[in-house]
């Protein structure tokens, strides 16, 4: 029989809502640090699939979560490109050569998932012969829009000056850097999937810095054609930071799933779009700094905001913070599947 985790993206009966996080494998566990200063840098550890597979596997050790997700980044598709991927402690990733004018996608090509990026899928191998089919895998990548302005900033801008100079003053090499990446995307999930991911997540992390016009034309147009592109049956969330006034435009993607950073009201999102879609989301990772009791508290009324039925998967609005104490997220796995049993008919 399918997972909870499957079965609530399909929106078929479940006994309680299932629960896992962004960024749950990371540094707020000592095990991970522990392993992450035994690889010497994050990008050994993300490149060595044992590695990989070790940390993607420690938070299921430690909470009963109802899914793994790859341990990854997301901008390993543009590294593969030949970018050349930083990650500075403190300073976060940057991109040694980023794209500087439009006439430099002449040196951009498609990298191949089973070559520049075999790393990737040895370790989605790996984990998944160690998950003995008892949890599911979730694979992922970034969105075109926001892979792409990593590569024109060469690394986080909140004002994306480069890339929406491009947008305003150059769009037609704009769509053409997207429609690259819009392939490349596709064919990494899909060899993700091959590899034996069972459910894909596109992190549309920056997509909430446009203008309503230029999301559906710069972003929302490429995830959906990612979407229309993946092997067929495999579930899908598309996760928009800052998008949920565009709720309706993103289910109507052909993805299984949306997801809700904490700005969204759950509630309100189901009366828009839940008899499409099933909802991943939506607790405010701030909140796990809480005392228990205030916690669980904001817990039930998430549960309570989306209701009874099937279709919602538990999880944060945003991946968690490496400050976050492993006992809090122990207690809100804990009351996620106890509190969410209410809302369920139980067999």
């Amino acid at each position: 029989m399918p997972s909870r985790f499957l079965r609530a993206l399909r929106r078929e009966p479940i006994d309680c809502t299932p629960v896992w996080l962004m960024r749950q494998a990371g540094r707020y566990l000592p095990e991970y640090r522990a392993t992450r200063a035994r690889a010497g840098d994050f990008l050994t550890l993300c490149k060595t699939p044992e590695l990989a597979c070790e940390v993607t596997l420690q938070p299921l050790k430690r909470f009963p979560l109802d899914a793994a997700i790859l341990f990854s980044d997301i901008l390993t598709i543009p590294d593969a490109m030949g970018l050349g991927l930083v990650l500075d402690e403190g300073v976060g990733p940057r991109l040694k050569h980023p794209l500087t004018t439009p006439d430099q996608l002449t040196r951009i090509g498609q990298p191949d998932p089973e070559r520049e990026l075999r790393y990737v899928t040895d370790a989605v191998r790996l984990i998944k012969r160690e998950l003995q089919g008892h949890t599911p895998l979730i694979g992922f990548a970034g969105s075109p829009w926001t892979l792409a302005t990593y590569m024109i900033e060469g690394g986080s801008d909140r004002d994306f000056k480069r890339t929406k100079a491009w947008l305003y003053g150059a769009p037609e090499a704009l769509h053409r850097l997207l429609a690259i990446l819009a392939e490349a995307v596709t064919q990494y999930l899909n060899a993700q999937i091959a590899a034996g991911v069972e459910a894909v997540m596109i992190f549309d992390t920056w997509g909430g810095a446009l203008t309503t016009p230029a999301y559906q034309e710069f972003s929302l147009t490429y995830m959906r054609k990612i979407v229309a592109g993946l092997s067929s049956g495999t579930p899908s969330i598309v996760f928009t930071k800052g998008g949920g006034m565009w709720l309706e435009y993103i289910a109507a993607t052909g993805c299984t799933t949306v997801g809700l950073d904490w700005s969204t009201d759950i509630g309100a999102a189901r009366r828009r779009i839940g008899a499409q879609v099933s909802l991943q989301g939506n607790l405010d990772p701030a909140i796990l700094r809480a005392p228990i009791p205030r916690l669980e508290q904001e817990i039930d009324t998430i549960l309570a905001g989306y209701g009874s039925g099937s279709g919602h998967v538990f999880n944060l609005g945003h991946g968690i913070t490496p400050d976050i104490d492993p006992e809090q997220v122990g207690a809100m796995v804990e009351r996620v599947h106890l509190a969410s049993r209410a809302f369920h008919v139980q067999p």
